[in-house]
């Protein structure tokens, strides 16, 4: 059966007068839609009960509020009352917000791709009253137009086949819903296979082979950032030469990271004033982005900034993940700690208005002079490089520029920073673009986990302080009394029910937040997480985790999420965070859950391993060697101090640091006070790593450790130095 053939259309009457339930909800993108004639419900037990209760199909909408044409059908469909009124009377509509339930977003997505070839939002989805989809797609123009049918011609044909050709219908959704429940695991899951470094080259093989050797990244437009790809990339870069790599392909992988990286950081895409990324590029040269700003891709790029710093010591992938981090403090920071979601890439109805100039508009800020130099640098003409207006990037590095124009870098460099911030000054003035406010779990623990790692490998106490008191935050507030997450919150309410991924990636922050404080209270957050995660998510009989709980809604499909998209999928991150928890904790019902994971996504890391990034940089870990790395030593003194941050400035992808200091008081200051009492709590769990460990003299002492046996201590700064630069030497 077609599962989207077109249905014939009815004449329309006008329907009753309405009512709008969405205006008590906390979702910005609901509260947008709380002034439309359309009588929308949130998902919940009236609008569901309802259906059943009058026999109505219901019209599913599901978007977003940084997404544009979310905004454009909003104004075209919802906010016209003709449309409305046709909505009104033959459905009840439901809007959903993807970011507060992407359960819902991913078992209706899947629908839509199944019957259109295509998915993307805003999702337009017709269900029955037990919510099976019958038919659907994504944005529809109010009337017909270039081929495309009409809004209203599409709610008239679906509600006449709901009343005049009801089996129809129903057997469809019956057939669709099989489908759903028959692939709610991605192609290639369950498939047997061996986790091997063979998975990893290969995966960076293929990876190569998709690179665009002029414009960087992978493919063509539109160009996406892969950033779990480029530190996958990394990953088996430090490892090259052991399992059949070769010098050739140990250059070139590291290649394909530092001329996207570059390429990315030079571009649009990258907000040159005021640091962070957007969302992607819609051309092939990073140019001109989709000018959202989301909060998981500016956590994930700053890692692979990072993680790129520590392996080039190019300061400037230091400067953009210090820029990106300022952002998300700057503007993307509640007062309470969390970290927000989104920022619109619309201002006053334009999208990219916020960020784009004038050649007038710098000269008046800036003077003829000074504007003249700007311009030349960062590509600003009268004609404009987008519909008119400029886009900031730079064709050529500002090291280019000085030498083409005989200026001195340095000057020039100091001269442009200035500019900058002139330009800043005058740009927040503007209309700001919209910013969903609410904070999500997994998009936290996910920026929790960057800045954590960039407090040490930059030198930045600041970054653990936001990691830390995020990491508080989500815990004290987005969380039930028994101790279960949730999954959002936003003005002092938080709600619906954890999924998968707010447990995997708020985990693995927690380890990267003890390693940066080594304030063992997050280790025991960690493994009552973790225990939870496993207690309530996992597949006894397949493997890994399912998305949902096993005490949550029950949906037409459980889920099991093992390909990556623009974010981890839930089990690569559990995967990752169970490793890395259950090598410091030497818990192995950890580290074999971790596995559990790999070998149901083993079939998907060999077919399509560009899918798999995070999985892949799990199997690293896996496969080791892990480094369990125990320092004894003072607190307070200055060579055990030296030697971590020594440690820290180095790339050792697999390494895991745990610090005990001796009972020493610190001299005088309040922090340091309460920086010891916390040092002073000791986690059971990490018991078994410092287990029959003693401090010597002269401090720190090192005891390197993997698969939980540990060589001879060694002693002092210098011999710990040494242990790090072994650790981190460059494979052959």
């Amino acid at each position: 059966m077609c599962l989207n053939r077109a249905l014939p259309i009815p004449h329309f009457r006008i329907p009753h007068s309405v009512m709008n339930a969405l205006a008590t909800e906390t979702s910005p993108y609901l509260l947008q839609h709380q002034n439309n004639p359309v009588e929308w419900y949130p998902w919940g037990p009236e609008a569901l009960s309802r259906a059943k209760r009058e026999d109505k199909a219901i019209f599913l909408s599901i978007g977003y509020s940084a997404c544009h044409w979310c905004h454009v059908m909003e104004h075209e469909s919802f906010e016209d009352q003709r449309i409305a009124s046709l909505m009104n009377e033959h459905f009840v509509n439901i809007k959903v917000d993807r970011e507060e339930r992407p359960d819902l977003d991913a078992i209706y997505m899947n629908a839509v791709q199944i019957m259109t070839g295509r998915g993307g939002w805003p999702m337009s989805v017709f269900l029955t009253p037990d919510l099976k989809p019958f038919y659907g797609g994504t944005y529809f123009p109010p009337t017909q137009r270039m081929g495309m049918p009409g809004f209203d011609q599409i709610l008239l044909a679906v509600a006449d086949a709901w009343k005049n050709r009801r089996e129809q219908a129903l057997q469809q959704a019956a057939e669709l819903t099989q489908h759903l429940q028959q692939a709610a695991a991605p192609a290639g899951a369950g498939e047997a296979g061996e986790l091997t470094e063979k998975l990893l080259f290969d995966a960076a093989t293929a990876l190569e082979r998709g690179f665009d050797p002029r414009h960087g990244g992978f493919g063509e437009a539109p160009k996406f950032p892969h950033p779990m790809d480029l530190r996958l990339l990394m990953r088996v870069w430090s490892r090259t030469g052991r399992a059949g790599g070769t010098r050739a392909h140990h250059d070139a992988f590291l290649r394909v990271v530092t001329h996207t990286l570059d390429k990315m950081a030079a571009g649009g895409i990258y907000d040159q004033l005021g640091g962070g990324f957007h969302r992607y590029s819609v051309d092939e040269r990073w140019l001109v982005p989709h000018f959202e700003k989301m909060l998981y891709d500016n956590a994930l790029l700053i890692g692979a900034y990072v993680d790129a710093y520590l392996v080039t010591k190019n300061d400037n992938y230091a400067r953009v993940a210090r820029e990106t981090i300022e952002y998300v403090l700057r503007d993307m920071t509640d007062p309470e700690g969390g970290f927000y979601s989104t920022e619109d890439a619309d201002s006053e109805g334009h999208e990219g208005k916020f960020y784009v100039w004038s050649l007038n508009e710098v000269v008046s800020v800036l003077g003829p002079e000074r504007a003249e130099i700007f311009n030349y640098v960062y590509d600003v003409t009268d004609a404009g490089n987008f519909e008119g207006q400029n886009i900031l990037n730079l064709p050529k590095s500002i090291e280019q520029c000085a030498q083409l124009k005989r200026l001195d870098a340095a000057q020039l460099t100091e001269q442009l920073a200035a500019d900058r911030d002139k330009l800043f000054t005058v740009r927040e003035k503007r209309v700001r673009p919209g910013r969903d406010d609410k904070v999500l779990v997994a998009w936290n623990g996910l920026m929790i986990d960057a800045m954590a790692y960039a407090s040490g490998a930059l030198a930045e106490p600041r970054y653990a302080e936001a990691a830390q008191q995020a990491a508080d935050f989500v815990l004290a507030k987005i969380s039930r009394t028994d101790g279960r997450l949730l999954h959002t919150w936003r003005a002092g309410q938080a709600k619906v029910e954890a999924y998968l991924d707010d447990y995997a990636c708020l985990i693995n922050a927690l380890v990267s937040v003890y390693e940066a404080g080594f304030d063992e209270r997050y280790i025991d957050a960690a493994v009552e997480l973790a225990d939870q995660m496993i207690a309530h998510f996992a597949d006894a009989t397949g493997g890994g985790f399912f998305y949902t709980p096993d005490d949550g809604e029950q949906l037409i499909s459980r889920q099991k999420d093992l390909q990556d998209s623009a974010t981890p999928s839930g089990n690569s991150m559990a995967a990752t965070a169970l490793v890395r928890l259950g090598k410091l904790t030497g818990r192995t019902d950890y580290l074999e859950a971790a596995v559990g994971c790999m070998r149901a996504a083993a079939g998907l890391m060999q077919r399509y391993p560009t899918a798999a990034g995070q999985m892949l940089i799990a199997l690293d870990w896996h496969l080791g060697p892990t480094h369990e790395i125990a320092i004894l030593g003072g607190a307070f003194d200055v060579d055990t101090m030296d030697a971590v941050a020594r440690l820290r400035e180095r790339f050792i992808p697999n390494k895991l640091i745990a610090f005990r200091s001796e009972p020493t008081r610190p001299a005088t200051t309040e922090t340091a006070t309460s920086n010891e009492a916390q040092r002073a709590i000791r986690s059971a769990a990490l018991d078994p790593l410092f287990s029959g460990k003693k401090a010597l003299q002269p401090p720190p002492t090192v005891y390197l450790c993997e698969n939980f046996a540990c060589q001879a201590p060694g002693t002092g700064v210098a011999e710990a130095i040494s242990v790090w630069d072994r650790l981190s030497s460059p494979k052959p």
